[in-house]
């Protein structure tokens, strides 16, 4: 007798209900199993479309950035706006400062004029762009030269 596949002329009745039970539950589980899978394969596809969407959104930001720059280059209080209305910069004068600052594809003529405007607001954006600078131990022409150097970098 074949102990895996018994002939089912030898099996009691009681070995025959339990032979099928066993069969019905292998089928449930293998049927689950496959349901298993399949929403495997469902969160998988989620994720892959997560990613792309994230991917997407984060070179549409970087398109809006680029574009916010050279509003900037050709009016910088427009790129300003731009970039503050694209939620890409906050109208907080210490944001706005750091923009300055780190001057990433920015003119060194249009960041002068934004910040030589006589506006209030633009003054305390000059003040916070004059303190993101490190003058620490450093004379006059060392610390104009610091800001030529950083603008121009």
């Amino acid at each position: 007798m074949d102990l895996c596949h018994p002939d089912p002329a030898e099996l009691s009745s009681g070995e025959t209900q339990e032979l099928q039970q066993i069969k019905w539950h292998r089928k449930q589980l293998l049927e689950d199993i496959q349901k298993l899978k399949d929403e495997i394969a469902d969160v998988f596809a989620q994720i892959d479309c997560f990613e792309n969407a994230e991917e997407s959104r984060l070179a549409q930001k970087e398109k809006e950035l680029c574009i916010g720059r050279k509003k900037f280059n050709m009016d910088p209080v427009k790129g300003i706006q731009y970039l503050t209305e694209h939620k890409l910069l906050t109208p907080n004068v210490q944001d706005i400062a750091q923009f300055l600052y780190k001057g990433e594809g920015l003119n060194k003529t249009a960041i002068g004029t934004y910040l030589g405007e006589r506006d209030p607001f633009n003054l305390q954006v000059l003040q916070a762009f004059v303190d993101c600078h490190e003058f620490a131990n450093l004379n006059l022409v060392q610390a104009l030269r610091a800001v030529t150097t950083k603008q121009s970098t």
